[in-house]
């Protein structure tokens, strides 16, 4: 299956294989990178080029928070089936919907914008706080803030809307 991750605002695409010997191959870019996985519990071992890095995963895709060896990082993952359909549906190339959700469940610190700010894609637009870390959530678009959905101090769930900009 092949996905388009987006990390930092560069965009990769990682093709993955399930072998028939319970493996996976992974494609990054059309690169292969050696890849052994092994669960543990509510995270995974991965052995990538020979260095183990333990990771685990919150929210759901599109939008994922992804901890590394003790680093956050969020990541926008897509799969070639969604993007086929996204792009049948509103034309190619366009913009993410502009809704920013909690990626995981946690406190609002920041609103680092206001209703009717204009903002540019990839721009911080708020700050959450979850498993004591601060995360902070970049507009998927550029655009006008047309919606604050949270206020500061506010406790939300998974996937609660907190900026919508048009």
């Amino acid at each position: 299956m092949r996905y388009f991750v987006t990390i930092e605002g560069e965009e990769l695409a990682v093709d993955v294989t399930a072998l028939p010997g319970g493996g996976v191959e992974v494609l990054v870019d059309g690169r292969e990178v050696p890849v052994d996985v092994a669960p543990l519990g509510d995270s995974d071992s991965l052995i990538i080029d020979g260095g183990v890095i333990d990771l685990t995963v919150e929210g759901r895709p599109p939008r994922v928070g992804v901890i590394a060896s003790g680093k956050r990082v969020y990541l926008d993952v897509e799969s070639a089936r969604l993007r086929a359909a996204r792009a049948a549906k509103k034309g190619a190339g366009a913009e993410g919907d502009g809704v920013i959700v909690s990626p995981m469940p946690g406190r609002v610190l920041k609103l680092l914008v206001a209703k009717g700010d204009e903002v540019a894609a990839g721009q911080a637009v708020a700050v959450v706080e979850a498993m004591k870390m601060e995360n902070e959530l970049k507009a998927t678009r550029a655009g006008k803030v047309t919606e604050i959905s949270a206020e500061v101090g506010a406790a939300v769930e998974a996937g609660a809307k907190l900026v919508t900009i048009a």
